[in-house]
């Protein structure tokens, strides 16, 4: 049998049995005819098809394989704790009979099972004589040793070999070695640290009874070990119990459904991949504050809330504020605009949000945006900031968490040496024409070609920059393609200043552009788009009190992210989405936990 099955709930089975008959007695009851009709025996078909996908629902967390032989075989042999549960199969399985041959097979694999049941509950039996032993066993602290230090993993080192230590943690893995041995791979969010538990410390109740994820207090001797993850292994004179943990997890490694993942983020997030991934993104965000920084930018914490749009009214989460309609941001640029002429160049990181029903590896209804303005700026100049931005925040990076990164995505140095400046630069007729002449095409199935005007959607995208190879700064957008507020090329009025980075594997990671100037054309601008002037007064201001050129773009990180540790081999990506870059990923369809 699968093993799944008969880890299902004991009251779990007779809920699913309990239910199914007492269905199967309506129907019974409903009829007239003492044999059951075609209708009826699809009734039993759809009754049997529930519980089985009931059960699969609650294995899924096991990996497990669930199906009507498994259910029988659990509920038969779970018979032998509960008569309920067995007359309830019974009764179940009479009106949906098996073939003889089955039937034999089941009965071996039942009678078998039983028999492990019994010796299963026989040594069930021996190890709560052995915890109730256990339970007399006690020790106390040592106070004639010297006094511990109480430290973190990432300090553990040399400085500290042959010294007594203090560390508080998480049990991350265990195991047990005979009698008298207890090895805890300790975790406490800075590091791993193998910890030894010898004698009467592994002899007690809390040590026979310790589980993945129980948090524990250890003190004792750092020594050196080069088969220890840091090279140290804590060996242990005395211990405590700070909070328990069950058995077992809710999933184990063998899941891979998205939905259960997410479920269960909450666990997942203290495994060594995901927290990998959350620590290098906290450097990435350190490590693009550190280049505005440097360069000289001004940070600002601009609104959330808002009752004013950027990107298109059909994009925007609309709410009820204080009885005036408002929307949560779609992004910061406006506000940016307003502080330049008082700070210069000026950046924000802040959550902006698009109510886009896209379910896609790179689409997030809820992301982080690293925005920035400049004041006094050519377009040349614009590009040029976007090649200075992407390459130094990577060598950044890479300073501080290559090793992170690489156990991650083993490709990364790859990626890394592709941010050769100047980046490849295309204007958008270029790239529509690379699609015609190289089999990018607008629909694969027709293959229906681009033609002047199409946007090129994400899969075509990353076609395209599959075949050219490295990073591409697609220019000069359509004015019709692009937000009324991107100034014009001087050389084409049809034409905008406008620039998206294209990223290979990802697509399109930075969007910006040259800003309009003149308060005239905005207001003709706003006229177009059918908007009102008037609850933008205070943005078509900066054109009225000196206006500049100035330009500006807006980065998602998590698109970012999904560049830099996206692995080449699909089958052994470990970050597939956006999704996974970030702590609780809000998109179409999940707005939990």
């Amino acid at each position: 049998m699968s093993s799944s099955a008969e880890q299902l709930p004991l009251s779990l089975l007779i809920t699913f049995f309990t239910e199914a008959n007492k269905r199967l007695q309506e129907e019974k009851e409903a009829s007239l005819k003492e044999e059951w009709s075609e209708e009826q025996e699809k009734t039993i078909e759809a009754l049997l098809n529930g519980i089985v996908e009931k059960a699969k629902q609650q294995a899924s967390y096991t990996g497990a394989d669930v199906n009507e032989t498994s259910l029988r075989e659990a509920g038969f042999a779970q018979g032998g704790e509960s008569e309920e549960l067995c007359s309830l199969v019974t009764k179940f399985f009479e009106v949906r009979p098996m073939a003889k041959s089955q039937s034999k097979k089941v009965s071996k694999r039942v009678e078998k099972m039983q028999k492990e049941r019994e010796k299963s509950k026989e040594k069930e039996k021996q190890q709560q004589q052995k915890l109730e032993e256990a339970k007399k066993i006690s020790f106390q602290e040592d106070t004639s040793l010297p006094e511990a230090k109480h430290i973190k993993i990432r300090d553990v080192g040399p400085q500290y070999e042959g010294q007594r230590v203090m560390i508080y943690g998480w049990c991350h893995r265990i195991r047990v070695q005979g009698k008298g041995l207890l090895f805890i791979t300790l975790r406490d969010g800075t590091g791993l640290l193998q910890t030894v538990l010898s004698g009467v410390l592994c002899q007690t109740y809390e040590a026979l009874t310790l589980h993945l994820e129980s948090s524990v207090m250890i003190k004792g001797t750092l020594k050196a070990d080069p088969r220890a993850p840091m090279g140290f292994e804590l060996q242990a004179d005395f211990w405590k119990l700070i909070g328990t943990s069950p058995e077992s997890l809710p999933f184990n490694e063998e899941v891979k459904d998205p939905v259960i993942l997410l479920d269960q983020r909450h666990l997942i997030l203290r495994g060594e991949y995901t927290s990998a991934i959350l620590k290098i993104r906290s450097a990435v965000l350190q490590s693009f504050r550190e280049h505005y920084y440097s360069r000289g930018y001004t940070e600002i914490t601009p609104p959330t809330l808002v009752q004013t749009q950027v990107e298109g009214g059909s994009t925007l989460f609309k709410f009820d504020y204080f009885g005036e309609d408002a929307f949560l941001t779609q992004s910061s640029q406006l506000y940016l605009e307003t502080v330049i002429p008082a700070l210069g160049d000026s950046f924000c990181i802040a959550q902006s949000y698009r109510a886009e029903k896209s379910d896609t590896p790179r689409h997030l209804s809820e992301f982080t945006h690293v925005e920035a303005e400049r004041p006094f700026i050519s377009f040349e100049d614009l590009l040029n900031t976007l090649e200075d931005l992407v390459c130094d925040v990577t060598e950044r990076v890479w300073a501080k968490c290559k090793d992170l990164v690489l156990k991650v995505n083993p490709d990364a140095q790859k990626l890394k040496d592709c941010l050769k400046r100047p980046f490849k630069r295309m204007t958008y007729a270029d790239c529509i024409q690379f699609c015609r002449d190289n089999q990018v095409y607008k629909d694969e199935e027709t293959k229906e070609l681009f033609e002047f005007g199409d946007d090129i959607t994400d899969a075509p995208e990353r076609k395209m920059l599959e075949k050219i190879g490295e990073p591409v700064l697609m220019i000069k957008f359509p004015a019709n393609m692009k937000a009324f507020y991107m100034k014009r090329c001087e050389d084409d009025n049809s034409l905008t200043e406008s620039v998206d980075l294209l990223l290979p594997g990802v697509g399109e990671v930075i969007g910006g552009s040259m800003r309009l100037e003149s308060f005239d054309t905005l207001m003709e601008g706003y006229k177009k788009e059918g908007i009102s002037a008037e609850p933008y007064y205070w943005y078509s201001d900066q054109r009225k009190y000196g206006t500049c050129p100035h330009g500006g773009y807006g980065l998602g990180l998590e698109r970012y992210m999904l560049w830099l540790l996206r692995e080449e081999d699909e089958e052994k990506r470990r970050v597939k989405t956006v999704r996974q870059t970030c702590l609780y990923p809000r998109y179409m369809g999940r707005c939990r936990p």
